[in-house]
């Protein structure tokens, strides 16, 4: 509905819904810049020192993560998902904590939103809202795949 005076009708859930995205998106940019600056300072130690990192260019993925696995990495280069975690004691891998923060906002809003809806008693959005946070769960957790 729209009042000509004021604009359009704005929910509590819609409001809510931007701000914690606006307060995620801030965080994982913040994050990403100060693990940057760790990361070309050299403050921790990169798996991949920047000098050296021209030289990896080239090679595709699978070549890349045996390469360093062999001196940098606790877990085998093969297991995909979040093998990174264990390698956040390195600088470049750090920089994956907000990129991991950027991509779980959209799932912390869903989840914010969802109390609101159920006290509105709007239970077709609140059903939505719980299944969009199951599948983007399921999806981050490596259980839903889509290709090889």
């Amino acid at each position: 509905m729209t009042d000509r005076m004021t604009g359009p009708k704005i929910d509590r859930e819609q409001l809510l819904y931007a701000r914690v995205l606006g307060v995620g998106m801030y965080t994982g940019l913040a994050m990403l810049l100060l693990t940057f600056v760790l990361y070309v300072s050299g403050i921790i130690e990169p798996a991949v020192p920047i000098d050296r990192l021209p030289g990896y260019w080239t090679m595709n993925v699978e070549e890349y993560l045996q390469t360093i696995n062999a001196n940098h990495l606790h877990r085998p280069y093969h297991l995909a998902g979040w093998w990174w975690l264990s390698a956040l004691g390195r600088s470049d891998y750090l920089n994956f904590v907000g990129i991991a923060v950027l991509a779980a906002v959209t799932i912390l809003c869903f989840v914010c939103i969802v109390p609101t809806l159920l006290k509105k008693r709007d239970l077709a959005y609140a059903a939505m809202a719980i299944a969009e946070v199951v599948i983007l769960v399921l999806a981050a957790s490596g259980i839903l795949r889509v290709g090889h």
